[in-house]
């Protein structure tokens, strides 16, 4: 079997995805800024029978993620699915009259150089294995700007469009992009946000390969 790479790896959807995409074959490469932390993780993961490994990258620099996920591929094996999910910093989510165009570049590097980087290392390893799938997490500003957290409307609007391209360009190499959409914050025990229930969603996505975009929930008009 091959790997899932899970960037942005923590104890609430990352460790979800990892249980359920580990129950079903996959080595699992969990990629934070902290070692401890995903070491940790995957100890806890271990213990419940999921094969995971820690790797320590900050997703805005761009040779440390490059090297995480070449690091991910030589131990576990060819990444098959790639999930690009870290939480977004608070200070990206200032009021848009008072984001300055210095304010822009944390979020645009977190959210589109990032991701970029990360598919870019991922692609030939895809390429050689034949099949491949991105998945994209975002919330609901990627679609419904708010003016309130205006560094994740445009960055994520950005990554929206990267991710869509990619979905229509590598359709033709068994490579399928999609992004999943989670409006507010993801809950346990909801019964369309609980981080167990997004895991199954993203499993369904990585199986099914058609549409680009699902939405855990419907955004509130």
């Amino acid at each position: 079997m091959t790997t899932i790479a899970i960037v942005g790896a923590g104890t609430g959807l990352g460790s979800a995805v990892a249980r359920r995409f580990g129950r079903e074959g996959f080595d699992v490469a969990l990629v934070s800024r902290t070692k401890e932390h995903v070491d940790a993780l995957a100890t806890d993961l271990g213990g419940e029978g999921v094969s995971a490994r820690g790797f320590a990258a900050d997703v805005t620099d761009p040779a440390a993620l490059a090297a995480a996920l070449e690091a991910a591929a030589s131990d576990l094996g060819p990444v098959e699915v790639l999930q690009y999910s870290p939480i977004p910093h608070r200070d990206f989510m200032k009021p848009v009259l008072e984001t300055s165009p210095a304010d822009i570049e944390g979020p645009l590097a977190f959210s589109v150089v990032g991701p970029m980087t990360a598919v870019r290392q991922v692609l030939p390893g895809m390429r050689s294995l034949g099949r491949g799938t991105l998945l994209f997490i975002n919330g609901g500003t990627a679609v419904q700007p708010q003016p309130e957290r205006a560094g994740t409307s445009i960055a994520f609007a950005a990554e929206s469009a990267y991710a869509h391209m990619l979905h229509d360009a590598l359709a033709g190499d068994r490579i399928h992009a999609a992004q999943l959409i989670i409006p507010g914050a993801i809950t346990p025990g909801h019964p369309r946000k609980d981080p167990a229930v997004l895991a199954d969603t993203l499993w369904g996505m990585h199986q099914d390969r058609t549409e680009f975009r699902r939405y855990a929930e419907p955004l509130d008009a």
